[in-house]
Order: C-alpha cells, then structure tokens, then sequence
C-alpha cells in the first residue's frame, strides 16, 4: 500500500507511520499542502491522509483541490482520511468531500481501521453530531428500562 501524508506537524507524521507503517506499505511525506496534487500525479496513493492544518493550505482545500483535478480528469479519484482538531471541524471535513475522518488525538487502532475501510472503497466518520430528537429518544428508552427493571435487590446487614 502506498500512503501520502499531508502534515507539517512532526507527531501526527510520526503517530501515522507507527499505526502503519510495514514492510508492505510506502510512506509518502509532503509537508507543504501545494505539493499535494504534484505529488498525487507523480505516484498515485492508495490513500491521502491529510491533516486539517498544513501551512498555507490545509486538509479541506487540498481535498476540494484533489476532487476538482479528479473531475476535470487532471487526477485520478484518491481516497482521503482528513484529520481533524475538534468535532466541530466536521462540517468542513464533509462539504470537502474527503472519505472520512478522525478526530485528534489520533491512535493506531483508529487510524488503522479508517484507512482499512477508506481505501478499501468505504467511508469512515467520527464525531457526527446526533440530532436532539435521537438523544432525547435514548435517554427516554433507557430511563423507561431502568424504572421497569424488576431484578431484586439484595440488602446485605
């Protein structure tokens, strides 16, 4: 497998290659987020992992980026895992079109399970905000459950 790595950021590239790097796989490091689609044309990943913030263009544009060159026929479609800061940059991980995403603090677990299902042609999401009518709708079914529970209750003197 050959892996691009976006990042300028030493202990995400160094948290990346321990989760999966193998004699089998290639890593690929670009620390400047305008060398991606070079880099893409180059050699082709199998997937690009891509950190929110690399400089001066970062996950979500060098993933519109990736996905306008692929439209227009200038690049293959590359599968990208996006790395993200918080929850709430989701939103922007979704609307650029990226495969999936991971919420930092990354670990290898994770990581390897995203890119197993993103390159393999799935998805891979965390952190997707559940509407309030579900959560409401758990609590309510767990409380219910709890008040109906007719286990006994044992009293030790």
């Amino acid at each position: 497998m050959h892996i691009l790595i976006a990042t300028d950021a030493q202990w995400v590239l160094d948290e990346v290659q321990a989760a999966l790097g193998s004699p089998s796989t290639t890593i690929q490091v670009v620390t400047n987020g305008r060398l991606v689609a070079p880099a893409v044309a180059e050699r082709t990943p199998d997937i690009a992992i891509l950190d929110l913030q690399v400089g001066s263009m970062g996950g979500m544009a060098i993933t519109m980026d990736l996905r306008l060159d692929y439209s227009s026929g200038a690049l293959p479609h590359i599968p990208v895992l996006m790395l993200l800061d918080r929850t709430a940059d989701v939103h922007m991980a979704r609307r650029s079109g990226a495969d999936g995403w991971i919420i930092k603090p990354l670990d290898a677990l994770r990581l390897r399970k995203a890119v197993t299902a993103i390159a393999g042609g799935g998805c891979y999401a965390e952190g997707i905000p559940v509407p309030p009518e579900e959560v409401a709708e758990e609590v309510v079914t767990e409380i219910t459950a709890e008040a109906t529970d007719e286990s006994p209750v044992e009293t030790l003197a």
